[in-house]
């Protein structure tokens, strides 16, 4: 129980440094968000009053503070560009955006456990190299290159699933899916060969224990050894880098939104970029920022219940 506490205390403390950081980071960045509200025809007095309006002109700590009031009440402000509200953006692309990133993930994982177990269980045959050859060819596959690969296939070639855009569940599921298939594997691919070799190298080293030989001594086949005492041990790494590649999964579905145009967080964070609305840049990084940070927190616990020493330790 003190463990779990000590890190929920780690886990707030490392969020409101982000929010000091991100918020800073937008401080000085160059040029004037009222400018910027107002055109570049705008007078001094016009960037003046929107100054004011949106609160500009007040000290930074009273701009920090109210930003994260209204974060910690569901309230990410109004845009300097549209006038309009910033929290439905967010909420309606960071569906989009999880949807795609946890539905790779759980595909890459269904590649990677059942090939890495399998390419450890046949070392030094030639169906165990061929396994371990793609998952190689698979880490060396940028994620944008295997979704235009796909595109070109399956979309272009075949005319099986369209080559982008979006449609929520709530308006067909048939639709959706179709709309979902090709961004998610284009994710699921490339992390599914990383996964891979880190299955098969922690399948690998358990298989080397004294009790897995033990097990084998005494009857049992090595698939069967591994079945029952070993893939638990195996989990503990697996579960480790899959929550570092969950995080890497955000990142790249800035790409991947981008060549299937999809309304997601990276979809929003270059849209703001590019229009220079600099509070909607803030609020999208923040909650990108405290979704990796939520997702490490998720992995330390899972680490402790899969591991009997780290919880006993604790």
């Amino acid at each position: 129980m003190r463990a779990l506490a000590s890190r929920l205390l780690q886990f707030v403390l490392t969020v409101w440094a982000a929010t000091v950081a991100v918020f800073a980071l937008m401080q000085i960045l160059p040029g004037n968000a009222a400018q910027v509200a107002a055109g570049m025809s705008a007078t001094a007095e016009d960037v003046a009053r929107i100054e004011q309006e949106f609160g500009l002109d007040r000290p930074l700590i009273v701009q920090y503070g109210d930003w994260v009031t209204g974060m910690l009440q569901g309230d990410f402000g109004t845009s300097y560009v549209t006038d309009a509200p910033i929290t439905p953006l967010v909420l309606n692309s960071i569906q989009v955006t999880l949807i795609l990133v946890v539905s790779a993930m759980v595909l890459a994982l269904l590649i990677a456990v059942p090939l890495g177990t399998l390419a450890a269980l046949l070392r030094g045959r030639s169906l165990g190299a061929v396994l371990s050859g793609l998952s190689q060819v698979g880490v060396a596959v940028p994620n944008f290159l295997a979704a235009i690969l796909l595109v070109m296939v399956f979309s272009l070639g075949l005319g099986w699933f369209p080559s982008s855009g979006w449609q929520a569940p709530i308006f067909g599921i048939g639709g959706f899916l179709s709309h979902l298939i090709l961004p998610v594997f284009s994710l699921a691919l490339v992390q599914g060969a990383i996964l891979t070799r880190y299955v098969r190298s922690a399948v690998l080293e358990i298989m080397r224990e004294d009790y897995l030989r033990t097990a084998r001594a005494k009857g049992r086949t090595s698939a069967s050894a591994l079945a029952v005492h070993g893939l638990r041990n195996a989990a503990i790494p697996v579960v480790t880098v899959a929550g570092v590649q969950l995080a890497t999964l955000l990142i790249g579905a800035v790409v991947i939104e981008q060549v299937f145009v999809l309304p997601g967080m990276g979809s929003e964070l270059v849209r703001a970029v590019e229009n220079r609305d600099l509070l909607a840049v803030q609020a999208i990084v923040m909650v990108l920022v405290f979704l990796v940070l939520a997702l490490n927190l998720i992995i330390d616990l899972l680490y402790t219940l899969l591991d009997p020493r780290v919880r006993n330790a604790a």
